[in-house]
């Protein structure tokens, strides 16, 4: 459960090389046209379906129509970063490849890093650098995670507010524990182990980085560790909400769809999930009120973990740089993608002078409510010279399975993720 599924080479190979979609089926014919073809690595989701994906190139193409697209997509949303490094060590590596975190290529030489001129139109140009340069455009901040809940179950529970305190928010899950509701729908089954770490994630945000921010800056460099009672005192509060039956460990069976699917069918009144989660609540209407608020810390400060990125990557050493630069760009910056990569993913763009289109209301409360706190980073998200060391990430979720299952309390789970670093390479 806790490992990436293995892809044998044959496979890979078939994978990479595979067109797929409507926007790689006629790569081949363009190419033979005269233009020039490059391949672009992307991933599906409930959200983010080959429409979506087919639909954003060809705007892009219609707009460049010397550029010919092979679209690959990854095995999953969790698995794109280890399935982009398996291209890279057999030779295959795209070049343009979209929400890719640059660590583990950028250091190598493998990857384009975008100029001041580049990332000019960006709200946040500097965002994620890996030693002083950036790889990746920062077109779109995610709060990741919020606290999507269940308005109709609150009230039948009692809760008259979303909690601001932890304590209130163990009081609240009492409360809905007290009424057989489920207080927390969380996932992490089969290829999805992400889904897992949300909770963990959200804590790490509300009790470490609002206090140390550059908490794994100072990991890298080995003066904390994870078994630090800060860090540790996060994670022991997530080993506990599994003790007290807050979390339904039923989730670890449930794959990224299920999960979702789990929340909007009224199975539990709490949901941590990031903002792309709004445009879901918002097209597929429950039976109830969806609100959202920020994982309540100890004082009641409003700290919200963020993302800024999830742009294309470039590979530096594609044979057609100049126009997988001019692809990936304008695949950012087209303001008709944006506007359906905010109504599909409910994005919040980066991008000076963008405006979105007209929203529903989970939306507009996910927007507030990022607007309205304080912004921190965002665990096991971080791309930059503060992201965990390669390939850490999948073992953060590989453990917040095991605290879920109840096999790993919470200051093992801390000293476990220190061996993992150590593991990685880390001091």
């Amino acid at each position: 459960m806790n490992k990436v599924i293995a892809v044998s080479a044959a496979a890979l190979t078939l994978a990479a090389c595979a067109p797929a979609g409507s926007a790689g089926s006629t790569g081949a014919q363009q190419a033979a046209s005269g233009k020039k073809e490059i391949s672009f690595l992307v991933f599906e989701t409930p959200n983010l379906t080959p429409q979506y994906w087919d639909e954003a190139i060809k705007r892009v193409t219609d707009k460049h129509p010397d550029i010919a697209v092979k679209k690959l997509v990854a095995p999953s949303a969790g698995e794109r970063n280890a399935y982009a490094k398996q291209l890279l060590a057999s030779g295959q590596l795209p070049d343009v490849m979209q929400a890719i975190a640059p660590a583990g290529f950028a250091e190598s030489g493998n990857l384009h890093a975008w100029t001041p001129e580049e990332l000019a139109p960006y709200e946040y140009p500097r965002s994620n650098p890996l030693g002083g340069k950036i790889y990746q455009l920062p077109y779109n901040s995610q709060p990741t995670p919020l606290v999507y809940y269940n308005k109709k179950l609150f009230a039948e529970a009692g809760i008259t507010a979303p909690p601001r305190t932890y304590a209130e928010l163990l009081d609240a899950s009492a409360k809905l524990k007290a009424k057989d509701v489920n207080p927390f729908v969380v996932g992490g089954g089969g290829k999805d182990a992400f889904a897992a770490g949300y909770i963990w994630m959200a804590l790490v945000g509300a009790d470490v980085y609002d206090q140390q921010p550059d908490f794994l800056v100072k990991r890298r460099a080995g003066q904390v560790r994870f078994s630090d009672p800060i860090f540790a005192g996060a994670t022991r509060k997530f080993a506990d909400l599994v003790k007290k039956g807050y979390i339904d460990r039923a989730g670890l069976s449930r794959d990224y769809p299920s999960t979702e699917k789990a929340f909007l069918d009224g199975k539990g009144a709490m949901y941590p999930m990031g903002s792309w989660f709004a445009a879901s609540a918002d097209a597929n209407r429950p039976p109830f009120d969806v609100g959202v608020f920020a994982w309540p810390t100890d004082d009641g400060e409003v700290v919200v973990p963020s993302f800024t990125g999830g742009g294309p990557i470039v590979n530096a050493r594609s044979r057609h740089l100049d126009v997988a630069r001019t692809f990936a760009l304008e695949f950012n910056q087209n303001a008709a993608n944006n506007d359906v990569l905010v109504k599909s993913d409910a994005a919040i763009i980066a991008i000076k002078g963008y405006r979105p289109p007209r929203m529903g209301p989970v939306y507009d409360a996910t927007l507030k409510v990022f607007q309205d706190s304080k912004v921190v980073n965002a665990f096991t998200v971080e791309t930059g010279d503060d992201a965990l060391l390669p390939g850490v990430g999948d073992k953060v979720f590989a453990i917040a399975q095991q605290i879920i299952a109840g096999e790993t309390g919470g200051d093992e789970a801390a000293k476990l993720l220190d061996e993992e670093w150590v593991k990685a390479g880390g001091r």
